[in-house]
């Protein structure tokens, strides 16, 4: 086992230096709250497509789809996890130059919200999303602990304490540039150490065929495109991981943070490339892992348990820091998303300056930081933790995307779909189970399939119920008006239509 002071260090030499990195890059380059948390039109096609890999090739790539392959379905649900990655930028690529369009002076999803939907759907979507990015931290946070406890034996708290510290240090002074910044130096890094890992692994292991014969040898089913739990299992985590991605306020900021609307879509269009190829072979450790007999109780850690089997201490270091890498690079996204949350919507309620608009979503930035880590110390399943965000998502995500070109969709219509499909996708939800089974109502036998296809399918019916017999018709250019720049002396005109 590597020496828990050695790895310890490692990591806190990598994570200071580019922590040190990007706070000298944006050294004086902020100069209002709107270069803190926007960027916007900075991006061109190179760095707006490496901050997407990067940002979207969190630690979760060495983590979830390794586990699905392992513990939730074999190769479909490998492949079910790779074709959802490349989804959410798919729909991207379509739907964001309609964002920009409607809303070029936008920053948030939920300030979109409020602006298209009015108060009771915006303050749902507004708790929906942080939500969702606090429990994507959380799964972040317990998927690096989890592996330096496996090969160094470093206790989790002191790992999670160390990586969010140095990324709230960066992103707190830097905001979303110093993320894009880092985020670009993070994907020269990974995506060759990425390759190299998945390739050199899959030989010391005898190459492809080996690997399948010893899957086949030990749990065939694996390998079967036709095993129903496996192609259910592929189904429901495409459509997870779609619902997620499209509440995913990340996303949101780097559709304004792209040059132009060419740049925006060509990028988004090669990162959904480039990821498939990205979370199958990371996928096929799972299956490696569930093969050789290595999992054993804990199969959030199935790809380092393979590492460990074929590699020697010093090279598995450096697998350990590539996927501290891929935590920063998620990490710090998500903390400036939680940023730019804050900062766009706390004038709604509160009447503040610029800098305390900045202060205020430092501050709320690190409260949520800070319970993400300490939830990352627990050593919970990361899949698990994902499912739980991913559901709030799922039945939510349809009815904002329609309003984007559903006139008569209203802000009633569009919560009323979101709430039937949460309800729906709650009542499967196998997480949910124990606390519902206290009610002694009668439930459906619980599943994750049941779950998300429930919620999407319920929430996307009542959706397009609701844009046929609504009898309101949305004028698109009040978004326009309605939401403006943060800097701009016309902010006071910010707000909504009160539906």
């Amino acid at each position: 086992m590597i020496s828990a002071s050695v790895a310890l260090g490692v990591t806190a030499l990598v994570v200071g230096g580019v922590s040190v990195l990007g706070m000298w890059f944006v050294r004086g380059r902020i100069d209002s709250v709107e270069d803190y948390i926007s960027a916007r039109d900075s991006a061109g096609t190179g760095t707006l497509t490496a901050t997407l890999v990067a940002s979207g090739m969190g630690a979760w790539i060495l983590l979830s789809p390794a586990e699905a392959g392992a513990a939730f379905g074999g190769i479909t649900a490998v492949l079910g996890y790779a074709v959802g990655s490349a989804l959410p930028m798919v729909v991207y690529a379509v739907v964001g130059p309609r964002i920009r369009q409607l809303i070029p002076a936008g920053h948030t999803l939920a300030e979109y919200t409020y602006a298209r939907f009015g108060r009771a759907m915006y303050g749902y979507v507004l708790v929906v999303s942080i939500g969702y990015m606090f429990v994507f931290l959380a799964a972040e946070m317990t998927g690096i602990t989890g592996a330096l406890a496996l090969v160094a034996g470093i206790p989790m708290w002191q790992t999670a304490g160390l990586i969010g510290a140095f990324v709230l240090a960066y992103t707190t002074y830097g905001g979303l540039r110093a993320s894009i910044f880092t985020d670009t130096v993070q994907a020269l890094v990974i995506l060759p150490l990425l390759a190299v890992s998945f390739g050199v692994a899959l030989l010391e292991l005898g190459g492809t065929h080996a690997v399948y014969e010893t899957v086949t040898a030990s749990n065939p089913q694996l390998l079967d495109l036709g095993f129903v739990t496996g192609v259910k299992s592929g189904v429901y985590i495409a459509v997870s991981v779609l619902g997620a991605e499209m509440l995913n306020q990340a996303w949101w900021q780097r559709v304004y943070a792209a040059e132009n609307e060419r740049v925006l879509t060509r990028s988004f269009l090669v990162t959904a490339v480039a990821v498939v190829p990205m979370v199958f072979l990371a996928g096929l450790f799972g299956l490696a892992a569930s093969g050789l007999g290595l999992v054993d109780g804990n199969a959030s850690i199935a790809f380092f348990l393979v590492v460990m089997e074929v590699f020697p201490d010093a090279v598995v270091l450096g697998i350990v820091i590539l996927a501290v890498l891929l935590v920063m690079s998620s990490a710090d996204t998500l903390f400036n998303a939680l940023s730019s949350v804050v900062t766009a919507d706390l004038p709604r309620v509160l009447d503040l300056d610029d800098d305390t608009l900045t202060t205020s979503a430092r501050i709320l930035t690190v409260v949520v930081a800070l319970a993400s880590i300490v939830i990352g110390a627990q050593g919970y399943s990361v899949l698990t933790l994902f499912f739980v965000a991913d559901l709030l998502a799922v039945a939510t995500f349809i009815p904002l995307l329609a309003g984007l070109y559903a006139r008569r969709l209203s802000g009633r219509g569009a919560l009323v779909a979101s709430l039937a499909g949460l309800l729906v996708g709650v009542v499967f939800f196998p997480v949910a189970r124990p606390l519902l089974s206290a009610t002694e109502l009668s439930l459906p036998t619980a599943s994750y399939f049941g779950s998300f296809l429930g919620a999407a399918i319920v929430s996307g019916g009542v959706t397009g119920l609701a844009a046929v017999v609504g009898q309101t018709r949305v004028d698109f250019d009040q978004l326009d008006r309605t939401i403006t720049r943060l800097d701009d002396p016309a902010d006071d005109a910010r707000g909504g239509d009160g539906r």
